[in-house]
C-alpha cells in the first residue's frame, strides 16, 4: 500500500481516527467492554499517545536506525501503559487519543517521504513505516467493533475497508518477507483487497465485489474483520455460511509466517483456513492477541 502514497493511506488513517475518537467521547469510559478485564477506559488508554507511550514517535526514530531492534511484547506493553494510566480522567484520556491521532498526522505532513519504505521494528516485525502507519485503520476499526459492546455506534462501513487494506498490506508484507509467494483475497460484498507476494516484494490491489480468484477469505467485512481479530470463533459463521473460505490449500502454503511470528494479523486468516479443514484448528490455537 506503501506505494498508493501518503494522500491515500493519511485519508483511511486519519478517517478512522476521527471515527474512533467521536465514537470514545459518546461512551461512559468505566462501562466494562466484551475484552476480558477491559472497560472502555483501558481500550481508549491503551491507543492513546502517553509521556510515557509514544509508539509513533518509537517508530520513526527505528525506521531513522535502520529498523534495528527487537519487537516489542504486545501484552506487556498493553498491561504496563494500562496499569500506569488506569485512574486518568476521562478528558485525560480522550486528550491522550487526540494526541496520537496529531503524531500520525504530523508524521504524514511533515517527515520525509522516504522514510515511507525505510524498515521499522513493529509488533509483527520489521516491516515498511507507512506499512504500520496504515496498521493503525486495522487496530482502530477492530477496536471500534470492540466499543459497541460499550455503547458506542459500530464504525463506518469505509474504516473497515480500510481495516482489511491495512491487514493485507502486513500480511503480505511478511510473506514476502520471507521468501513465501502466494496470493490472498479478503472479500466482502462491496469489494476487498488481494495481496501478492512475488520474488520478495507485494502488491495490494483492490478486488471488485462478487468477483474471487484463487484463495481468500469471504465475509461481510466487520464479520471479517472479527473473525480475523480472534473476536469471535469463526466455526459458526463458516457453517452458516456467513463466513466462506476459498481454495483452502492455497491459504495454507502461507502457514510457515505463523511458524516465524506467532500473533501476526495475517495468522487468524490460516486459522479459518485450518479450521475449516478440521482439526488443525486446535493446533494453531489463537493466533491474536489484543493489538
Amino acid at each position: 500500500m506503501a506505494d498508493a502514497g501518503r494522500e491515500e493511506i493519511s485519508g483511511r488513517v486519519l478517517a478512522a481516527w476521527d471515527a474512533f475518537i467521536e465514537r470514545a467521547e459518546t461512551v461512559d469510559m468505566d462501562r466494562p467492554s466484551r475484552l476480558a478485564g477491559w472497560r472502555a477506559h483501558e481500550i481508549c488508554v491503551h491507543l492513546g499517545c502517553w509521556p510515557d507511550h509514544t509508539a509513533m514517535a518509537d517508530l520513526i526514530a527505528s525506521a531513522r536506525a535502520g529498523g534495528a531492534g527487537t519487537p516489542p511484547d504486545v501484552d506487556a506493553t498493553n498491561a504496563r501503559v494500562t496499569a500506569a494510566h488506569r485512574d486518568a480522567s476521562r478528558e485525560e484520556v480522550l486528550d491522550a487519543l487526540r494526541r496520537n491521532r496529531e503524531a500520525t498526522a504530523r508524521y504524514l505532513a511533515d517527515e520525509p517521504v522516504e522514510l515511507d519504505t525505510a524498515p521499522t521494528v513493529s509488533v509483527v516485525g520489521s516491516i515498511p513505516l507507512l506499512s504500520v502507519v496504515l496498521g493503525q485503520a486495522y487496530e482502530l476499526a477492530v477496536h471500534g467493533l470492540d466499543l459497541v459492546s460499550c455503547g458506542a455506534a459500530p464504525p463506518p462501513r469505509d474504516v473497515l475497508r480500510s481495516g482489511l487494506a491495512a491487514l493485507a498490506d502486513v500480511t503480505g508484507g511478511l510473506a514476502a518477507s520471507m521468501g513465501i509467494d502466494g496470493q490472498v483475497t479478503l472479500a466482502t460484498p462491496e469489494g476487498g483487497w488481494t495481496f501478492t507476494s512475488a520474488g520478495g516484494g507485494w502488491t495490494v490491489t483492490p478486488a471488485a465485489p462478487g468477483r474471487i480468484d484463487g484463495p481468500a477469505v469471504e465475509a461481510d467485512a466487520g464479520l471479517l474483520l472479527e473473525a480475523a481479530s480472534g473476536r469471535i470463533n469463526p466455526v459458526p459463521a463458516v457453517a452458516r455460511r456467513k463466513l466462506k473460505v476459498h481454495d483452502v490449500g492455497g491459504l495454507l502454503q502461507l502457514a510457515p509466517i505463523v511458524q516465524a511470528v506467532p500473533g501476526i494479523p495475517g495468522g487468524p486468516i490460516l486459522q479459518l483456513a485450518a479450521r475449516t479443514v478440521g482439526g488443525a484448528g486446535g493446533v494453531l490455537g489463537r493466533l491474536f492477541r489484543r493489538g
